[in-house]
């Protein structure tokens, strides 16, 4: 099974109709709507950020951002475009503030080691391993299109860019992993 294998879409039907009712204060709506993209945002998150923990606050600081701005969801408009491209600037935000405070020089939270189940050896290297060395707009095309299953089209739309932008960032991060993949694969 390749790494980057995309999920199945079934369980993701449906979304518009649980958006409308969110925005209309149905809790049952809401409730399965964020049943339904919470595991999509982790896996968004985890393919960033090395610590689950790190990853789940982002997920949460997303779905504040989404309530808060769930009235600017246009019905009848894909829903993971739009969810994502609000992660997208909540994973912006995280990593700008913690530049800036890197760059003060103030002591920073050490993390703790991924549980082990979480690094289990594999054949190969890990996709996190692989991701690593990619731009951020590479990794973010990536993660979006193999790891959380969307279009092209969506993933144009959650970055803001077009479609022929996401496709060249796709093909230079699908060249950038093989090249990665090959050298690791060869050191073992």
């Amino acid at each position: 099974m390749p790494i980057l294998s995309t999920p199945k879409r079934a369980p993701l039907e449906g979304l518009e109709g649980l958006m409308a009712g969110y925005q209309q204060t149905e809790e049952a709506a809401a409730r399965e709507l964020i049943e339904k993209v919470t595991p999509l945002l982790l896996r968004y998150f985890l393919a960033q950020e090395a610590h689950r923990r790190w990853a789940e606050d982002l997920v949460q600081e997303t779905w504040i951002r989404i309530h808060k701005a769930r009235h600017t969801h246009r019905p009848g408009e894909p829903v993971l475009p739009w969810v994502f491209a609000i992660a997208r600037y909540t994973g912006l935000d995280h990593f700008r503030k913690t530049r800036r405070v890197e760059a003060r020089e103030e002591q920073v939270e050490v993390l703790p080691e991924r549980p082990a189940a979480e690094s289990m050896q594999r054949e190969g290297p890990h996709l996190d391993e692989l991701l690593e060395g990619l731009p951020a707009s590479q990794r973010d095309v990536i993660v979006m299109l193999k790891v959380s299953g969307m279009s092209i089209e969506e993933v144009a739309r959650a970055t803001a860019t077009s479609t022929g932008s996401v496709k060249q960032k796709a093909h230079r991060a699908y060249e950038a992993l093989r090249a990665k993949w090959a050298a690791k694969v060869g050191k073992q």
